[in-house]
């Protein structure tokens, strides 16, 4: 068997035993553990540089050396945030709340950078002086393990490519939400459809950003309706927008129904209409000419 030359672990998937559903019992972490974890963590990439392209860094010898940051770096934290006393991470880390964390890696990831070039300053072990960076693989390398830190906490979560700290999909739908969308009409249907999806993850989601995100989802559908009807029987055609019309998400009548447990409903009627519009698209393209199902 080949021995691979790099190093490191390039694993996407857990391993075998809950890979499998053999280890149900998956710990969650809290907030007070999830700072401890997250500590050396941060420690890890500022020592390496990973934040000197932004923040800069402290020299023995030169005093502090910004970054594109300038030298108030702090203040650039407070402008961005809107909220103050989180500097030094270092020192603030374990009085965060999960508000306050979530911001600061948010923050840390749209300011990460890998070096590609450094020298280290043994004098009074002064640490690493970066002089060349990769942004990309430095978003890449801190995307990777800070999504294993925020996968185990609370009812799990994950920081996207764009930046956002968003709720997981719930367990068995994670495809769902991975799966890509056939290309149809990037503006009319696939942007809005990815708009729908954040808008309904999102940490700190209300019911009403939910039920607005299940009617921009049905309103996909509707866009799409005349290419359905060559697709679907009418009576099937009609029954897709029953949900959205008869349960006060995209119209307003005494008719409708309204008197339900919206945070489990809007939940089962959004991963209806994502799951519907895959489906949908689906039996488009194959109409179409594409390769379909």
């Amino acid at each position: 068997m080949e021995t691979p030359n790099n190093a490191g672990s390039t694993r996407k998937s857990p391993y075998y035993s809950v890979r499998t559903g053999k280890n149900p019992a998956v710990p969650k972490i809290e907030l007070p553990r999830l700072l401890k974890l997250f500590q050396p963590l941060f420690e890890h990439f500022e020592t390496e540089g990973y934040f000197q392209h932004a923040l800069g860094f402290q020299c023995v010898d030169t005093c502090f050396v910004p970054g594109y940051l300038g030298q108030d770096w702090e203040g650039a934290i407070l402008l961005e945030l809107h909220k103050a006393n989180l500097t030094p991470i270092r020192q603030k880390i374990q009085g965060y709340s999960e508000d306050d964390l979530f911001d600061i890696i948010e923050f840390l990831f749209d300011h990460c950078a890998k070096p590609t070039k450094r020298t280290f300053h043994s004098w009074n072990n002064c640490g690493w002086h970066c002089e060349k960076f990769n942004v990309e693989l430095g978003k890449a390398d801190f995307f990777e393990r800070i999504n294993k830190l925020l996968d185990i906490y609370s009812t799990g979560f994950e920081l996207s490519w764009d930046g956002e700290i968003l709720h997981k999909a719930e367990t068995g739908l994670e495809e769902l939400f991975e799966a890509s969308l056939p290309a149809h009409d990037p503006e009319n249907v696939e942007q809005r459809i990815e708009a729908a999806r954040r808008k309904f993850r999102r940490r700190q989601a209300s019911d009403d950003d939910r039920r607005e995100a299940v009617r921009e989802l049905a309103d996909v559908l509707e866009f799409l309706r005349p290419k359905l009807k060559q697709v679907l029987d009418k009576g099937d055609e009609s029954d897709l927008f029953n949900i959205a019309n008869n349960f006060g998400i995209r119209h307003h009548n005494a008719s409708q129904k309204t008197s339900y447990d919206k945070p489990i409903w809007y939940s089962w009627m959004f991963h209806y209409y994502l799951a519907t519009l895959h489906a949908a698209l689906r039996l488009i393209e194959k109409k179409d000419g594409g390769e379909g199902l």
